[in-house]
Protein backbone atom coordinates (compact mmCIF):
# COMPACT_ATOMS: atom_id res chain seq x y z
CA UNK A 1 0.00 0.00 0.00
CA UNK A 2 0.76 3.45 -0.53
CA UNK A 3 0.71 5.41 1.87
CA UNK A 4 -1.04 9.34 0.91
CA UNK A 5 -1.38 12.17 3.65
CA UNK A 6 -4.67 13.93 3.87
CA UNK A 7 -3.70 17.24 4.85
CA UNK A 8 -6.85 18.24 6.82
CA UNK A 9 -7.57 18.72 10.77
CA UNK A 10 -11.53 18.24 9.13
CA UNK A 11 -13.39 15.16 10.26
CA UNK A 12 -16.39 15.78 7.64
CA UNK A 13 -13.50 16.71 5.09
CA UNK A 14 -12.10 13.25 5.53
CA UNK A 15 -15.43 11.09 5.52
CA UNK A 16 -16.30 13.07 2.42
CA UNK A 17 -13.14 12.57 0.32
CA UNK A 18 -13.08 8.81 1.16
CA UNK A 19 -16.31 8.50 -0.84
CA UNK A 20 -15.95 10.82 -3.27
CA UNK A 21 -12.01 9.04 -4.53
CA UNK A 22 -13.56 5.42 -4.09
CA UNK A 23 -11.98 3.10 -6.19
CA UNK A 24 -9.13 6.02 -6.83
CA UNK A 25 -7.79 4.75 -3.44
CA UNK A 26 -7.18 1.08 -4.41
CA UNK A 27 -3.66 0.30 -3.51
CA UNK A 28 -3.69 3.71 -1.09
CA UNK A 29 -3.82 4.24 2.02
CA UNK A 30 -5.16 7.36 2.98
CA UNK A 31 -4.08 8.67 6.58
CA UNK A 32 -4.65 11.17 8.02
CA UNK A 33 -2.25 14.69 8.97
CA UNK A 34 -1.31 15.25 12.61
CA UNK A 35 1.14 17.95 12.09
CA UNK A 36 1.14 21.37 12.37
CA UNK A 37 -1.22 24.17 10.32
CA UNK A 38 0.58 25.91 8.12
CA UNK A 39 -0.09 29.87 7.35
CA UNK A 40 -2.57 30.57 4.79
CA UNK A 41 -1.75 33.11 3.15
CA UNK A 42 -2.13 32.61 -0.52
CA UNK A 43 -4.71 35.06 -2.27
CA UNK A 44 -6.47 32.47 -4.13
CA UNK A 45 -8.09 28.92 -3.02
CA UNK A 46 -5.31 27.21 -5.27
CA UNK A 47 -2.17 29.05 -3.69
CA UNK A 48 -3.67 27.92 -0.17
CA UNK A 49 -4.50 24.35 -1.15
CA UNK A 50 -1.01 23.88 -2.37
CA UNK A 51 0.28 25.67 0.79
CA UNK A 52 -1.43 22.73 2.96
CA UNK A 53 -0.25 20.25 0.26
CA UNK A 54 3.14 21.68 0.39
CA UNK A 55 3.39 21.91 4.12
CA UNK A 56 1.87 18.35 4.99
CA UNK A 57 4.97 16.80 2.25
CA UNK A 58 7.76 18.59 4.01
CA UNK A 59 6.24 17.22 7.47
CA UNK A 60 5.83 13.88 6.59
CA UNK A 61 8.23 12.92 3.38
CA UNK A 62 4.62 11.18 2.00
CA UNK A 63 2.68 12.22 -1.27
CA UNK A 64 0.00 14.74 0.25
CA UNK A 65 -3.25 15.56 -1.03
CA UNK A 66 -5.43 18.93 0.29
CA UNK A 67 -8.49 21.45 -1.08
CA UNK A 68 -9.14 25.23 0.12
CA UNK A 69 -12.84 25.87 -0.52
CA UNK A 70 -15.39 28.22 0.20
CA UNK A 71 -18.34 30.11 -0.84
CA UNK A 72 -18.55 33.12 -2.75
CA UNK A 73 -21.32 35.21 -2.75
CA UNK A 74 -21.89 37.98 -5.92
CA UNK A 75 -23.65 40.72 -4.41
CA UNK A 76 -20.53 40.41 -1.43
CA UNK A 77 -17.84 40.74 -4.11
CA UNK A 78 -17.03 37.18 -4.02
CA UNK A 79 -16.76 37.54 -0.15
CA UNK A 80 -16.01 35.24 1.57
CA UNK A 81 -13.85 33.49 -0.58
CA UNK A 82 -11.14 32.13 0.44
CA UNK A 83 -11.38 33.79 4.05
CA UNK A 84 -15.16 30.99 4.09
CA UNK A 85 -13.79 29.09 7.16
CA UNK A 86 -12.81 31.74 9.40
CA UNK A 87 -15.34 34.84 8.26
CA UNK A 88 -16.61 35.64 11.36
CA UNK A 89 -13.76 35.16 13.04
CA UNK A 90 -14.32 32.01 15.27
CA UNK A 91 -14.14 29.35 12.94
CA UNK A 92 -17.47 28.30 13.85
CA UNK A 93 -19.51 27.18 11.32
CA UNK A 94 -22.86 28.49 12.94
CA UNK A 95 -21.38 31.74 13.61
CA UNK A 96 -19.54 31.65 9.88
CA UNK A 97 -23.08 31.23 8.01
CA UNK A 98 -25.17 33.65 10.11
CA UNK A 99 -22.86 36.80 9.67
CA UNK A 100 -22.93 35.96 5.72
CA UNK A 101 -26.60 35.87 6.09
CA UNK A 102 -26.18 39.13 7.93
CA UNK A 103 -24.34 40.50 5.51
CA UNK A 104 -26.49 39.79 2.34
CA UNK A 105 -29.56 41.03 4.48
CA UNK A 106 -32.30 41.46 1.71
CA UNK A 107 -30.32 41.67 -1.17
CA UNK A 108 -32.09 39.86 -4.37
CA UNK A 109 -29.40 38.88 -5.95
CA UNK A 110 -28.60 35.98 -3.91
CA UNK A 111 -26.09 34.18 -6.81
CA UNK A 112 -23.11 32.33 -4.91
CA UNK A 113 -21.01 29.28 -6.12
CA UNK A 114 -19.33 26.64 -4.04
CA UNK A 115 -15.54 27.30 -5.15
CA UNK A 116 -12.68 23.72 -4.18
CA UNK A 117 -9.17 24.07 -5.32
CA UNK A 118 -7.82 20.11 -5.18
CA UNK A 119 -3.90 19.68 -4.66
CA UNK A 120 -1.41 17.04 -4.30
CA UNK A 121 1.96 17.54 -3.64
CA UNK A 122 4.44 14.04 -4.49
CA UNK A 123 8.12 15.10 -2.10
CA UNK A 124 11.54 13.68 -4.00
CA UNK A 125 12.03 10.27 -2.65
CA UNK A 126 13.85 10.05 0.67
CA UNK A 127 17.71 10.34 -0.87
CA UNK A 128 16.96 11.17 -4.38
CA UNK A 129 19.69 13.66 -5.95
CA UNK A 130 19.73 16.24 -8.00
CA UNK A 131 21.44 17.81 -10.87
CA UNK A 132 22.74 20.16 -7.88
CA UNK A 133 22.82 17.44 -4.98
CA UNK A 134 20.27 16.08 -2.38
CA UNK A 135 16.94 16.24 -3.85
CA UNK A 136 14.98 19.47 -1.82
CA UNK A 137 10.85 20.24 -1.43
CA UNK A 138 10.89 22.47 -4.50
CA UNK A 139 11.43 19.59 -6.63
CA UNK A 140 8.65 18.26 -5.56
CA UNK A 141 5.57 17.39 -8.00
CA UNK A 142 2.56 19.20 -7.75
CA UNK A 143 -0.68 19.45 -9.23
CA UNK A 144 -3.83 21.25 -8.84
CA UNK A 145 -7.54 21.30 -10.08
CA UNK A 146 -10.49 23.76 -9.28
CA UNK A 147 -14.23 23.43 -9.25
CA UNK A 148 -17.53 25.28 -8.72
CA UNK A 149 -20.63 24.39 -7.77
CA UNK A 150 -23.42 27.42 -8.62
CA UNK A 151 -26.63 28.20 -6.62
CA UNK A 152 -28.71 30.89 -4.45
CA UNK A 153 -28.04 31.22 -0.82
CA UNK A 154 -31.03 30.76 1.30
CA UNK A 155 -33.34 33.21 3.14
CA UNK A 156 -32.26 30.94 5.96
CA UNK A 157 -30.67 27.42 6.68
CA UNK A 158 -32.40 24.28 5.77
CA UNK A 159 -31.74 20.53 6.28
CA UNK A 160 -29.33 18.94 9.17
CA UNK A 161 -27.02 17.48 6.95
CA UNK A 162 -23.33 18.60 5.63
CA UNK A 163 -21.10 20.81 7.27
CA UNK A 164 -19.76 24.66 6.42
CA UNK A 165 -22.63 26.80 4.64
CA UNK A 166 -24.61 23.81 3.24
CA UNK A 167 -27.69 24.68 5.26
CA UNK A 168 -27.86 28.30 3.38
CA UNK A 169 -26.55 26.79 -0.05
CA UNK A 170 -29.27 25.60 -2.45
CA UNK A 171 -27.37 24.34 -6.04
CA UNK A 172 -28.60 25.32 -8.88
CA UNK A 173 -29.13 21.66 -10.23
CA UNK A 174 -31.11 21.05 -7.11
CA UNK A 175 -34.56 21.94 -5.23
CA UNK A 176 -32.96 21.80 -1.41
CA UNK A 177 -30.45 23.17 0.55
CA UNK A 178 -27.24 21.46 0.11
CA UNK A 179 -27.92 20.33 3.66
CA UNK A 180 -30.83 18.46 2.62
CA UNK A 181 -29.27 16.29 -0.33
CA UNK A 182 -27.99 12.84 0.48
CA UNK A 183 -24.00 12.31 0.49
CA UNK A 184 -24.83 10.37 -3.00
CA UNK A 185 -26.27 13.46 -4.59
CA UNK A 186 -23.71 15.75 -3.05
CA UNK A 187 -21.52 13.68 -3.66
CA UNK A 188 -22.43 13.76 -7.15
CA UNK A 189 -21.97 17.29 -8.90
CA UNK A 190 -20.25 19.08 -5.96
CA UNK A 191 -17.27 21.43 -6.05
CA UNK A 192 -14.93 18.69 -3.45
CA UNK A 193 -16.32 16.34 -5.58
CA UNK A 194 -15.41 17.70 -9.49
CA UNK A 195 -12.37 19.10 -8.33
CA UNK A 196 -10.86 15.38 -6.22
CA UNK A 197 -12.43 13.61 -9.25
CA UNK A 198 -10.25 15.44 -12.14
CA UNK A 199 -7.48 14.97 -9.31
CA UNK A 200 -7.87 11.05 -9.39
CA UNK A 201 -5.50 9.77 -11.93
CA UNK A 202 -3.01 11.40 -10.30
CA UNK A 203 -3.39 10.13 -6.90
CA UNK A 204 -4.28 6.51 -8.36
CA UNK A 205 -1.06 6.34 -10.41
CA UNK A 206 0.46 6.65 -7.10
CA UNK A 207 0.01 3.52 -6.31
CA UNK A 208 2.92 0.93 -5.95
CA UNK A 209 5.09 3.62 -7.12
Amino acid sequence: MTRVVLATHNAHKVEELKRILGDALEGIELVTYDGPEPVEDGDTFEANALIKARAAAEFTGLPSIADDSGIAVDALGGAPGIHSARYAGTRDDGDNLRLLLTNLGGATDRRAQFVCAAALVVPPPVGAVGPDGPASASESEESVEIASWPGTVLAEPAGSGGFGYDPIFRPADADRSAAELTAAEKDATSHRSQAFRALAPRITALAGS
